[in-house]
């Protein structure tokens, strides 16, 4: 039998720990914390990539903020629209979430050096631009709202402040208007050159797993790994899935691939200001390749869009393409997020007989 191909896929199983939702319950129980409909959605488990909009005041979402940073866990975390009065509850992304983030920025950002290493650009400019795929929250002023991106590139100027240039949110299992809206407000509220958008939609899985138990930990490892062996060989022929084994899906076809950029074109626009995109690009549909190619600068992204016009004024090399968008690459890291995003659903269905799970 073949091993995996990616590194993602090499699951081990480990005792479990206490979930996230399970801290949180276990702390509202012991201490004197009131009972709000948002702390009701922080005790109970949450899907995978799961985002949740509940009516809260500002006192409710500070008091569960507070109640998560003295638990600790990185998820859940919580955003707040002052203007609604909504909290947004964000669960824990899957790896295909996770990874189409990450290889986004790393590669724009690369895209920008590679273009001012060949035009002599300063060390000490391109220094100063900076990718991040760390959650940042930002608060706006009377609003009391607080949103949160996925990645960014940022630049920072010459009193160390860091000015975000380029705003990234990728949306897994979400609603393609939740992820407008998402986009939209970073762009606005932050005041962004560019908002890049990238929307992944899975297909229901046809069938439900079911949680398996083994005596022991060994036996739950070898198991795991042969499941994700079998799979491994299934995403050659399928990249897009569907990924199914003894009649379970662990990962349904990817529906519909889109990556979009957005511009706000208004100099002031408020932060609900909802933005449509400039340019939009199917990458797979019905779980295919679209067979049309994509622009790798998506017809538009410039280096002007990652370094302030202030920094290198009157340069010609502003509105030069930053090739950052290969397709074949990019198809490559979804279909081996998929398979890594099916090896962590098979590992999250593994429990051993004894008190321990893994």
């Amino acid at each position: 039998m073949s091993s995996p191909t990616t590194r993602e896929a090499r699951t081990t199983c480990q005792p479990a720990k206490e979930t996230s939702n399970g801290a949180v319950a276990k702390a509202v129980q012991d201490g004197p914390m009131e009972q709000s409909d948002l702390m009701t959605i922080l005790e109970r488990p949450l899907s995978p990539d799961a985002r949740v909009e509940v009516q809260a005041s500002w006192a409710e979402y500070e008091r569960a903020q507070e109640l998560l940073d003295n638990i600790g866990n990185k998820y859940p975390r919580l955003g707040y629209d002052g203007a609604r009065q909504i909290a947004i509850v964000v669960a824990a992304p899957t790896p295909l979430h996770g990874h189409m983030v990450g290889d986004l920025v790393t590669s724009l950002a690369n895209g920008c050096n590679e273009v001012m290493v060949a035009s002599g650009i300063s060390e000490d400019i391109r220094r100063r631009l900076t990718a991040s795929t760390d959650v940042t929250k930002h608060r706006i002023g009377g609003r009391l709202t607080i949103r949160e991106w996925d990645g960014a590139l940022e630049y920072m100027d010459d009193d160390k402040k860091l000015k975000t240039m380029v705003v990234f949110e990728v949306g897994v299992s979400q609603s393609y208007r939740s992820l407008q809206e998402a986009i939209s407000w970073q762009v606005c509220s932050l005041h962004c050159r560019l908002g890049i958008a990238m929307y992944l939609h899975e297909r229901p899985r046809r069938t439900n797993s079911y949680i398996q138990y083994y005596a022991s930990e060994d036996a739950a490892v070898v198991a795991i790994q042969q499941a994700v062996d079998d799979l491994s060989i299934q995403v050659q022929e399928h990249p897009y899935g569907p990924l199914e084994r003894n009649g379970v899906s662990w990962f349904g076809a990817l529906e519909k691939v889109i990556i979009e950029t957005f511009r706000c074109e208004a100099e002031h626009a408020p932060p609900g200001t909802l933005l449509y995109p400039s340019q939009s690009f199917v990458v797979i549909t019905d779980g295919q390749s679209w067979p049309d190619d994509i622009p790798p600068n998506l017809r538009e992204v410039v280096l002007g869009d990652c370094i302030p016009s202030y920094v290198l004024s009157g340069n010609e090399i502003l509105n030069t393409p930053i090739n950052f968008f290969q397709k074949s690459w990019v198809e490559a890291k979804i279909s081996s997020a998929i398979l890594s995003t099916a090896a962590e659903r098979i590992k999250q269905k593994c429990r051993l007989l004894e008190s321990n799970g893994c």
